[in-house]
């Protein structure tokens, strides 16, 4: 497309533009056509402009280059006239600039009167041909920059990005009471709001990161699992739900706020085949949800199986999967996790082994790796990293393994030396996938627990943090907060945050001051006397038990010696504490001593006058019809003797 000058203006515009339809229009120029621009041609005109003057510059550089070395070597030379040549060569740029400047300002005494239509020139452009192809008029590039400065950038953006230990967050911390014992359970939410923490003492608490304020109070506690510790805790990638995994053979869910959404059935543990029954049989070791599918999570437990569970479906479990042993035998597995697509489930057993299956395939693992870590230790942690191809696996054995899925047949590092006393210790990968973290156990009053830093590329010990004087249990790696929680064998959770690295979380409750308790305000009116105040309604002001004691030792009943067991058969009515048939039972209980001396008959009519004056239940139905009571006398021996008959007196 070639340029087009300004066209001849024929019949009614050869005279120039109309005056008055520019004063309606609102602008001079009116009617006057626009020239057109060929853009192709302006860029290739300031690339080759660009590429000029980066040769200009080289070849400046080069000149200064050889011009030092000259310098240098005059200098090493003792020849003097140095300062006289580097006059001469400014002088001659001076008036190279000085030429090149002239001839500008001749070049630009030649102006076209021409007026142009369209947007303002550039103050460069101001009176100068408008000849587009001209060098001068497409512009300048930039300035470049000191190439010292770039080049000390360049340097320290690949330092930053070849050294991974200036992107710990490590410069501020807090730390966050959960109680006495060891805090066994961490879990984040996903956007990084709330933390909930789980411990030895059965207790599951809830921090806020926004609610809280300087004194680091959780909002609320409670015991999901009533008598069962807490061994692992982890929010649903929704963030809605939370998998409450204890030492029961039953993992629960619940929700935000604590309360219970499901609970898993316990399996029958009769059943030989542990695939035939609904769920776990034996004591769980830990628990994950399923990173895509929502409401899908894991658990492992104490009766060698995996089971996958659904929220819908608490009453029977999803898919079982069954570790092995290379000669077919059962073998438990201690931890277990989801890959980072869900694709894949992997466990460690305390045989050493970590086998790793096919979410939709249970009955043979995909990857089986016998010599893992030492046999007859837990293993107690397997994670992913976040790219999906290296699986991290902490062992019993106070080691910390490196595994490449993709070649499954030897680990690619190895660390010893990472002592570990619970089952629950674990490690996580950084969120840019160049540090893995683990912590250290230490016996009580033997030093202090460390989170320990290695570099994925080299696993080389890089960085390590003094944690607190007891063991480092649980460590968790926020990707979106970029902040490290930390639990401990001491009952505290540490939260490690920087300023300037890490977002929200833990910078959204330190600065908000602790609230004051509201003092009681004082009465300035007068005294009220209540009722109870007075010195008839006091209650006796409490004396020394001494003085109490003496008196109780007085009285007969208090100080009454209580009666020995009966030894042997038994006597007074009291039977002997080793019969044990009917027989003393019955003597025991109904054939008691019972001794009383009065005279049956008088105990018997001591009521019968009172009857009499006063008839009160049977008497008045019988008054009409019962005759009148009469009772034998008593005689005497006398008396008996002279009414005797006379042939009893004869036979005598």
């Amino acid at each position: 497309m070639e340029r087009s000058g300004p066209s001849e203006a024929t019949g009614s515009d050869a005279s120039g533009p109309d005056p008055q339809l520019a004063v309606t229009m609102g602008f001079t120029g009116f009617g006057k056509k626009a020239r057109t621009f060929d853009l192709e041609a302006m860029f290739e005109q300031t690339r080759r402009t660009a590429v000029e003057r980066s040769r200009k510059t080289l070849e400046a550089r080069e000149k200064e280059e050889e011009m030092s070395r000259e310098k240098e070597l005059r200098q090493n030379e003792d020849i003097e006239p140095t300062s006289s040549r580097s006059n001469v060569v400014r002088d001659c740029s001076k008036s190279s600039s000085r030429d090149t400047s002239s001839s500008e300002s001749e070049e630009s005494s030649d102006s076209s009167d021409d007026e142009l239509i369209g947007p303002p020139l550039p103050p460069k452009m101001v009176g100068k041909p408008v000849n587009f192809m001209d060098e001068d008029i497409l512009g300048a590039l930039p300035p470049p920059l000191n190439e010292e400065e770039e080049a000390e950038e360049e340097e320290e953006e690949e330092e930053e990005e070849e050294n991974p230990v200036h992107k710990i967050p490590d410069s501020h911390e807090i730390t966050l009471k959960h109680g006495t014992k060891t805090v066994s359970a961490l879990g984040l939410d996903p956007s990084g709001a709330r933390l909930v923490t789980g411990g030895y003492d059965y207790d599951v608490k809830f921090w806020d990161f926004a609610g809280m304020d300087a004194s680091f109070k959780a909002f609320r506690s409670l015991q999901p699992c009533e008598c069962h510790q807490i061994k692992s805790l982890q929010y649903s990638n929704t963030g809605d739900m939370i998998l409450v995994v204890s030492g029961s053979s039953q993992a629960k869910v619940i929700d935000r706020d604590g309360f219970e959404v499901m609970e898993c059935i316990k399996g029958d543990q009769y059943i030989v085949d542990m695939a035939n029954t609904k769920g776990h049989t034996a004591m769980l070791h830990t628990g994950s949800w399923h990173p895509k599918i929502k409401g899908e999570f894991m658990t492992c437990s104490n009766d060698a199986t995996v089971r996958t569970w659904e929220v819908e479906n608490p009453k029977k479990q999803k898919s079982v999967f069954k570790p092995r042993t290379m000669q077919g035998k059962k073998v438990i597995p201690t931890t277990c996790t989801y890959s980072r697509d869900g694709n894949l489930i992997a466990a460690a057993c305390q045989n050493g082994s970590i086998q790793i299956w096919d979410r939709n395939l249970t009955v043979h693992p995909k990857f089986h790796y016998k010599q893992a870590h030492d046999s007859g230790t837990d293993t107690s942690c397997v994670t992913f990293s976040y790219d999906g191809n290296v699986l991290a696996s902490r062992g019993g054995d106070d080691s910390l393994k490196l595994w490449d899925i993709r070649q499954f047949n030897k680990p690619l590092f190895s660390a010893s030396s990472l002592p570990t006393m619970f089952p629950m210790t674990d490690c996580c990968f950084s969120p840019d996938d160049k540090l893995i973290v683990t912590g250290t156990s230490v016996q009580r009053g033997c030093g202090s627990g460390k989170l320990v830093f290695f570099e994925r590329r080299t696993f080389q010990r890089v960085y390590e943090i003094d944690i607190t004087d007891a063991s480092v249990v649980r460590c968790l790696w926020h990707p979106k907060l970029n902040q490290i929680m930390v639990g401990t064998g001491n009952g505290l959770a540490k939260v490690y945050y920087d300023p300037n690295k890490s977002q929200r979380g833990a910078k959204l409750c330190v600065v908000k001051t602790q609230r004051k308790a509201k003092q009681a305000e004082t009465l300035t009116q007068d005294y009220i006397i209540t009722p109870h105040a007075l010195p008839m309604f006091r209650e006796p002001r409490q004396r020394s038990t001494r003085k109490q004691l003496e008196k109780d030792r007085l009285d007969p009943l208090k100080s009454h010696k209580p009666e020995p067991p009966v030894a042997g058969p038994g006597r007074g009515g009291r039977v002997g504490t080793h019969g044990g048939t009917l027989s003393s039972y019955i003597v025991k209980n109904i054939a008691l001593d019972k001794t009383d001396d009065s005279n049956p008959r008088e105990a018997i009519l001591r009521h019968a006058k009172a009857a009499e004056d006063n008839p009160y239940w049977v008497s008045p139905a019988y008054s009409k019809t019962q005759p009148k009571t009469m009772f034998a006398q008593v005689e005497s021996d006398d008396e008996e003797a002279k009414n005797e008959p006379e042939w009893k007196k004869r036979k005598i």
